[in-house]
């Protein structure tokens, strides 16, 4: 019988979990969700390091349990009962989330089963025979039968250590992360995927360019910029910066502590206390935080002046650095840190004015996409209708606003996927996922209209009739993170940056010390010029002095040998396309100049 992929991977998920109870019969077992590319199962394993090596036994056990073709029962048991069971056997983690649901503060339960758990059974899937299978608490979907699972589109990926409830208070466990697929074929697929990722790490590729660090001393999630990358960090803000001074965006520039009123005021300390970090005065007994977002300040200088409808829109862009209190467990490279800044805005404008100026950021946004080569598409993201609890406003406004963020979906004939659930406390979002040259996504560009947080700070501007009304804050970021964004561009281009964002853009490689003068010439042209370069004068040859520059992905080689000097002349090498040929100077600048103006792939 056929089944989807999530009902695949949950199954895997529990045969997994089985196969390790065979191996270990006294462990304690934690979660084991479906994730994107397969799943993972938290498992304490007393004191036993388990690790890769244990793969091919753990593997050997899933794929006898799946040629065994055991039944995959679906059993409703009553709520004591599975507690009584769990707290004999020992499974203390188990026992905790039953304790959890039994006092209504988690919730398991799929849609077909809330009759089941009204009456007080609970959703369990077991494997294998009545004493010594494998039974777990879960809502499913499930194959019926473990023959029905792909005894070849499963692979152990990964083992690491994961904190119970994810809080560094309780037991470190074990979690084994598994990639699961229909087929082999997809599996193949994958895995050749995951191999290339694995070359085009950004921490590897940081560190062989010398781009970023970090630091014990410093802590965990703070990124140290070297010049390089401190130098393409700049270029990402100019140019972002270009593009919306040109569209009558002013940069502000605000602290990055405030007092705990702003963010009461604007709803995120309820709602984003846990992620702040929390600054102390030496003289006050004031509550401050590191600000985590821009926009509770921004409220503030609107605020500062009285506003007329004139004056809108108002449009404030601001790189200041944010900070959040990520776990350290989620820390990971550039990808997730805790200090980095945004190419935030905020647009302070009348009902009437809200479509042009979305229409205005989703062409920006449109232009910086097709300069990285991105395909995108975007996401709705919209309240989870089961907790309206999560969200700040009138439930008429949120509905307004989600049926007015289609309609500008479909007037700018923009394809989209819903994301249920996905919205902000206060607002729905457009985010725009962009797609990389390993075809993995990534939420980068985010739009939203926000009636919320110009009521709750009371901002206000006077119409042409003379009455107070509040403004629509439209909340907008491009590429986000410049953080984040360097590390989806590392892996995307391979290190190998764009001519216009690379460090250096041009080497220049006498071949032999008879050359050092006019290498020296190249090298000043090169500079004046504005060009970003270097010039290796060392007593290599010439074979070594390529070979580092290519390690450094730098665009264009410039190998300058007795016929070089003679005619005044450079002789190209370009990165990914062999020897151009022998090029004037000047017209060498003149492509490099054109090409960073144009900003080409």
């Amino acid at each position: 019988m056929k089944h989807d992929l999530s009902a695949i991977r949950h199954t895997l998920a529990h045969v997994m979990a089985y196969a390790v109870q065979q191996i270990f019969p006294d462990v304690k077992f934690g979660i084991g969700p479906v994730i994107e590319d397969g799943f993972y199962y938290d498992f304490d394993l007393n004191d036993y390091k388990l690790s890769e090596k244990d793969f091919p036994e753990i593997e050997k056990r899933m794929k006898k349990i799946i040629e065994d073709k055991i039944l995959v029962e679906h059993l409703y048991i009553p709520a004591d009962e599975a507690l009584k069971e769990a707290k004999k056997q020992g499974q203390k983690y188990k026992a905790e989330l039953l304790e959890e649901i039994k006092s209504g503060r988690r919730e398991t339960v799929a849609e077909e089963d809330i009759e089941q758990q009204k009456s007080g059974k609970l959703s369990f899937y077991k494997i294998g025979p009545s004493t010594g299978g494998f039974s777990d608490l879960c809502k499913g979907p499930h194959a019926e039968n473990t023959g029905d699972l792909p005894r070849d589109g499963f692979k152990l990926m990964s083992v690491a250590g994961a904190y119970w409830r994810g809080s560094e208070k309780n037991k470190m466990l074990t979690r084994i992360y598994a990639a699961a697929f229909l087929t082999k074929g997809e599996l193949d697929k994958y895995l050749e995927m995951i191999a290339e990722a694995e070359k085009r790490d950004h921490r590897k590729i940081g560190k062989q360019l010398d781009l970023f660090t970090f630091s014990d001393l410093v802590g965990s999630g703070l990124p140290l910029y070297a010049p390089k990358g401190a130098l393409i960090r700049r270029k990402l803000n100019d140019f972002i910066e270009e593009l919306q001074s040109a569209a009558g965006y002013s940069q502000v520039w605000t602290p990055q502590i405030a007092k705990a009123e702003l963010f009461k005021t604007s709803g995120h300390y309820d709602k984003y206390k846990d992620s702040m970090f929390k600054v102390e005065s030496n003289y006050s007994e004031e509550e401050f935080y590191l600000k985590p977002m821009n926009c509770p300040q921004h409220t503030q200088i609107y605020k500062s002046q009285m506003r007329s409808y004139r004056d809108l829109p108002l449009r404030y862009s601001d790189f200041a650095m944010l900070y959040r209190d990520e776990k350290p467990g989620e820390l990971s490279g550039l990808a997730r840190v805790r200090s980095f800044s945004q190419d935030d805005c905020h647009v302070f404008c009348r009902e009437d004015q809200i479509d042009e100026e979305i229409d205005v950021m989703l062409a920006m946004t449109k232009k910086v996409m097709g300069v990285f080569g991105f395909k995108y598409k975007y996401r709705l993201s919209t309240r989870d209708p089961n907790h309206p609890e999560k969200y700040l406003g009138d439930l008429n406004m949120w509905d307004k606003v989600e049926k007015w963020t289609v309609e500008i979906m479909k007037r700018n004939k923009i394809d989209y996927i819903d994301g249920p659930g996905e919205a902000t406390f206060y607002a729905p979002k457009m985010d725009l996922i962009a797609t990389d040259a390993l075809g993995r996504d990534w939420q980068l560009s985010t739009i939203q209209i926000d009636f919320v947080m110009p009521e709750r700070f009371g901002l206000t501007y006077i119409d042409k009739d003379g009455k107070e009304k509040h403004p629509v804050m439209l909340h907008r970021a491009i590429i986000g993170s410049p953080e984040r964004f360097i590390m989806i561009l590392l892996e995307h281009f391979a290190g190998a940056l764009p001519t216009w964002l690379a460090p250096v853009q041009a080497a220049i490689l006498p071949i032999t010390e008879k050359q050092n003068k006019w290498a020296g010439d190249v090298y000043k042209e090169l500079s004046e010029s504005g060009m970003r370069a270097e010039i290796n004068l060392d007593n290599e040859t010439l074979g070594k002095k390529i070979r580092l520059a290519e390690l450094q992905k730098i665009p264009y080689l410039l190998i300058i040998g007795e016929k070089e000097a003679k005619t005044k002349s450079v002789a190209i090498r370009q990165r990914g396309g062999g020897d151009v040929g022998r090029m004037p100077l000047k017209k060498f600048v003149s492509k490099i100049q054109k090409e960073v103006i144009e900003k080409a792939l």
